[in-house]
């Protein structure tokens, strides 16, 4: 399958909160694998032997499939961008490159390096060699062609609040899956039964590939094509979403079908200003706030359901 690389290189007076809107615009078309070009991001020393020259401008790069839906997303992206514009102010242009599969997944490597995202845990491409230090422990990922490297914001606050808790032998439901990480790092922190929801069939491949690359034994986890928790059977002692906020007020609706009594719900992908409008909804749902985590623009909640 072909892909179409979409560019946008872009000017602004607070460029990581654009590189933020401008993703999660490809996100809200369904693009989720993006690739930010950060012209401040220092590297981290020893991990830089391969790396790949430091961008001139903040970009974002999204991968569109190169079919019949392309012109379609192709458009959409453009209204986006314009209607973007207005509301911050912004600068842009858009360039687009065909690419073969390979390729795409091959333009992964460049950007993705270890990286610890808790005192405990790195996660660490498949490709790198990294030795862990005493106390740590390695996520395996391939993102392959889903969202999920665990060096966004969103990844590094779930599994932040994950770390505090998830509880061993717990069952967790991870609703939009994408690379299984969030599903991995339970698995590392004690969780025993592993279920994971994504509406894309390729991010259910990799994130299977990922969790066999870990350990994890195929009598340990389900994953289930689906739109949110549709096709799951509770109880889960813990479920978390790292989706888009408006997603998780739909989500709330239905949780209390999965969610055990004083089981705990972790939600992220949630801008700042949106908070209110998610703590408010869980406090409808007899879900009990505990802690609100910020980084950067994003947020993540946890809540004890109540029922």
């Amino acid at each position: 399958m072909h892909w179409i690389a979409a560019k946008v290189t872009f000017e602004s007076r607070e460029p990581a909160l654009a590189a933020e809107l401008v993703a999660d615009l490809f996100d809200t078309l369904g693009i989720s694998g993006v690739v930010v070009d950060d012209p401040l991001l220092e590297p981290i020393e020893g991990w830089g032997a391969d790396a790949v020259p430091r961008p001139t401008r903040p970009a974002v790069t999204g991968y569109l499939p190169g079919d019949h839906r392309c012109q379609r997303l192709r458009n959409e992206l453009e209204k986006g961008l314009a209607a973007l514009a207005t509301r911050h102010p912004l600068q842009y242009a858009i360039d687009y490159q065909q690419l073969d599969e390979q390729t795409w997944a091959e333009s992964w490597k460049a950007f993705f390096h270890p990286q610890s995202i808790t005192a405990h845990l790195v996660v660490k491409p498949t490709w790198c060699d990294y030795a862990p230090r005493p106390g740590e422990q390695v996520i395996e990922i391939d993102p392959g062609m889903a969202f999920g490297t665990g060096t966004h914001p969103t990844t590094v606050l779930c599994v932040q609040l994950l770390e505090k808790r998830c509880r061993p032998g717990q069952t967790v439901l991870d609703v939009g899956t994408g690379s299984g990480i969030l599903l991995i790092a339970a698995a590392k922190l004690g969780a025993h039964r592993l279920v994971g929801v994504d509406n894309d069939p390729m991010a259910l491949t990799v994130a299977r590939n990922n969790l066999l690359q870990n350990g994890l034994s195929t009598d340990r986890f389900i994953l289930t094509c689906g739109h949110l928790i549709a096709p799951v059977a509770g109880p889960c002692g813990l479920v978390v979403a790292n989706i888009l906020a408006d997603v998780i007020i739909e989500l709330l609706d239905t949780l209390h079908t999965v969610l055990a009594p004083g089981g705990c719900f972790i939600c992220s992908g949630i801008l700042r200003d949106q908070t209110g409008f998610v703590t408010r909804k869980m406090t409808d749902c007899d879900i009990a706030v505990d802690e609100v985590l910020e980084l950067e623009e994003w947020v993540a909640i946890s809540g004890r359901f109540n029922p």
